[in-house]
């Protein structure tokens, strides 16, 4: 990977990193559909004034705005509103490196090798652990949901691959415009118009820095850079960058949330990793270890 790309890489991997800080803090004073709805409407307007459309069909911008801006947030926010903690929701969603794997496997022919498959086992059992242990600050609801995110964020990564080449600021910003509708009406749905003219009035400072955050670092910074990174590379190279995520949103949350995770906890996160690291590093180790005959 080029120096310029790997620096956009660990750019996104801080701004994601944080990212679950910053919608556990904007979670307190607004509900999940509703923070939703704003997070990418202040996304779209008023950049798409002012960035022109990608030469993309709205079939795939459509795409693109319901797999990993809708599908992937809608989940998470729930998740963690109903009780996924920040740190741990960094970690599980990390499963979106795996899935990715497997529909580009399915959908775009990539090749799924031994090392792919030893870190899936090896995650696999990681979050097994995470899952069982539940109880403390952990639903399993929350854990059941942010996997299910990470499911939607791995379509997004192929429907960009099918995209190709494209304006990625222009992609974010346009796509920005399909959540906030379902947004909007699951959020008058759930949590009917009082929650929503209540949360609406009585905005902190802390919830605007929270939406801003989550929709011009996190969405327009973020996803423009992970999306070049997709369409230049294969996913199987882009997407395990993500091993670094939870490295972040554990030590950010456990700094900025006081919060802490059990034994088993503990022990899951660190299967998670470890599946992540022979996922990216797998086959240079297997080199190292088992030179080949001169």
């Amino acid at each position: 990977m080029a120096p310029k790309d790997l620096l956009r890489a660990l750019i996104v991997v801080l701004a994601w990193g944080v990212n679950f800080v910053v919608i556990k803090i904007g979670l307190h004073g607004v509900p999940p559909m509703l923070l939703g709805a704003l997070r990418f409407l202040l996304a779209a307007f008023p950049a798409i004034f002012f960035v022109k459309r990608p030469q993309v069909p709205w079939r795939w911008l459509i795409a693109y705005g319901a797999t990993i801006s809708f599908g992937q947030f809608a989940l998470l926010f729930t998740a963690m509103y109903v009780g996924m903690p920040a740190g741990l929701a960094s970690l599980v969603l990390q499963a979106q490196a795996f899935f990715t794997l497997g529909l580009a496997v399915l959908c775009l022919g990539e090749r799924f090798r031994a090392q792919n498959v030893a870190g899936l086992l090896i995650a696999a059992a990681g979050l097994a652990v995470i899952g069982m242990q539940g109880g403390g600050a952990m639903t399993l609801l929350g854990f059941a949901l942010t996997l299910c995110a990470s499911l939607a964020w791995a379509t997004g990564n192929i429907v960009t691959k099918k995209i190709g080449n494209a304006d990625l600021v222009g992609l974010v910003v346009w796509a920005s415009l399909i959540p906030p509708i379902p947004f909007a009406l699951l959020s008058y749905w759930f949590e009917g118009p009082q929650q929503i003219a209540n949360s609406l009035a009585h905005l902190s400072t802390t919830s605007i820095f929270a939406v801003a955050y989550l929709s011009f670092i996190a969405t327009l910074v973020g996803y423009s850079l992970w999306g070049r990174l997709m369409t230049r590379y294969p996913a199987s190279q882009v997407a395990p960058f993500s091993l670094l995520v939870p490295i972040i949103g554990l030590a950010s949350a456990a700094l900025l949330l006081d919060e802490q995770l059990s034994a088993p906890q503990i022990a899951g996160a660190a299967l998670v990793m470890a599946g992540l690291v022979v996922n990216v590093f797998g086959a240079k180790l297997k080199q190292r270890l088992l030179p080949t005959s001169p």
